[in-house]
């Protein structure tokens, strides 16, 4: 496949735009070459400026679990456009995405609408130091949740170090209030708070990790967390950003019966539009203004068009109970050819999988926490994304990044996939 269109279209956004992206990753410096610039995008597919198709297996890094362009929320997102596209009033639509939510979430009372993943991570942690009356947090090392200061943390020196800012513009005074964790690590975690007792206000997590490839966690290490919160007046945090609305109706609550005191949202809820939202029982979410002192506001959020897009979606998510098995079984079928040629090739790997989130790591030994994930041949990766982009099919351009499987996948689209796998395997 050419992509001549891409590379000049690449050429001039490098004039106007930082690095040519609006988000680094879209950049390709973790595998090299240049950049694919969409044009559209229908059901599984991807079709480029210079006329490829491509399956995709990022959906726009996961909020297009019906597939692209899905028409319930198009029709929506027209019909809605046509009255207004922004207000800054309250609408009626706001209250029956958010009613529709609560619904389907367990153990959340009242949600609120942001703009963004990285904004509803960011307004769950001040909500959970002003409800708690603590400053410092635990987040783990690998879990993004965002690029507000909190969280660009990186490890310090020692299992109970405050963490490091890992970007200039992050403060030192900042990172001193996160402390680092390791992933699937509840020995870490228990040191942690032994070591800054009456001090932390919450445990912020991806309860199953996609920002490091796919990682569920260990049997045990949620449950754990949920007690270690509970026995020290801590706020768990679920950062359900990824999971939430894609591996079970009411996410990762649902899917491992824990419950978490916040919870964070975004991709699916919007339905593809830019949405977050965050969601807790009444008693912490009534700290919010107007009602309570933690202060919060968004000139565009709940904004009339991606609640039409997310009521949208939650909708027929709701009404097709059945769609997660589905997902749930076009994984596994993808996972095991993959595995069945990778093996039939010789190649180092392991496949992490759970529900429709689904990663390949070139490495043997098993992935649980960033550091494990870090150890995979990164030079392998870079031959495995370009061998597949050049048979039609576009994953993660990165191996920290997990694939998100969408319902418009066929049969036939996974068996095609199978294949390119088999034939840019022997090639490595």
């Amino acid at each position: 496949m050419l992509y001549t269109r891409s590379s000049q279209l690449f050429a001039e956004a490098e004039k106007v735009i930082p690095g040519g992206v609006n988000s680094p990753v879209r950049a390709f410096k973790a595998v090299g070459g240049t950049p694919i610039f969409v044009k559209s995008a229908k059901g599984a597919y991807l079709y480029d400026e210079d006329g490829n198709r491509l399956i995709d297996y990022i959906n726009s890094w996961g909020p297009m679990i019906l597939g692209h362009a899905f028409e319930p929320v198009v029709q929506a997102v027209i019909e809605k456009a046509k009255l207004g596209t922004s207000f800054g009033m309250p609408t009626e639509l706001e209250t029956q995405i958010a009613a529709l939510a609560v619904s389907m979430v367990p153990n959340i009372d009242k949600i609120r609408f942001v703009n963004s993943g990285t904004e509803a991570c960011m307004s769950a942690v001040r909500l959970a130091r002003g409800f708690t009356k603590r400053d410092k947090i635990i987040k783990f090392a690998g879990c993004y949740h965002g690029h507000s200061d909190s969280f660009l943390i990186q490890a310090g020196s020692g299992a109970i170090t405050f963490g490091t800012p890992n970007s200039p513009g992050v403060t030192a005074g900042t990172a001193k209030d996160t402390l680092l964790a390791r992933y699937n690590d509840l020995e870490n975690v228990a040191a942690l708070i032994t070591a800054n007792k009456n001090e932390i206000a919450a445990i912020i997590v991806e309860p199953v990790a996609g920002n490091m490839g796919c990682i569920p966690p260990n049997k045990g290490f949620l449950e754990g967390l949920r007690q270690l919160c509970t026995d020290n007046g801590i706020l768990l945090i679920f950062d359900e950003v990824m999971t939430g609305f894609r591996l079970a109706r009411g996410g990762v609550q649902e899917l491992f019966n824990i419950t978490a005191d916040i919870v964070c949202f975004g991709k699916v809820i919007g339905g593809g539009l830019p949405v977050g939202a965050f969601a807790a029982r009444a008693e912490i979410m009534n700290y919010l203004a107007p009602l309570g002192p933690v202060y919060q506001a968004g000139t565009l959020s709940g904004n009339p068009l991606a609640m039409a897009a997310g009521l949208a979606m939650l909708q027929s998510l709701d009404t097709d109970r059945a769609i997660f098995q589905r997902l749930e079984e076009k994984t596994a079928y993808l996972a095991a050819g993959i595995e069945k040629v990778l093996k039939a090739n010789n190649v180092v790997f392991t496949i992490n999988r759970i529900g429709s989130m689904v990663s390949v790591h070139f490495d043997t030994a098993p992935v649980v926490d960033f550091q494990s994930a870090a150890k995979g041949d990164n030079e392998t990766f870079k031959k495995f994304f370009h061998g597949l982009l050049q048979e039609g099919i576009y994953i993660a351009p990165s191996a920290y990044e997990t694939w998100f499987i969408t319902d418009a996948l066929t049969y036939d689209d996974l068996d095609f996939t199978i294949q390119a796998v088999d034939k840019v395997s022997k090639t490595f």
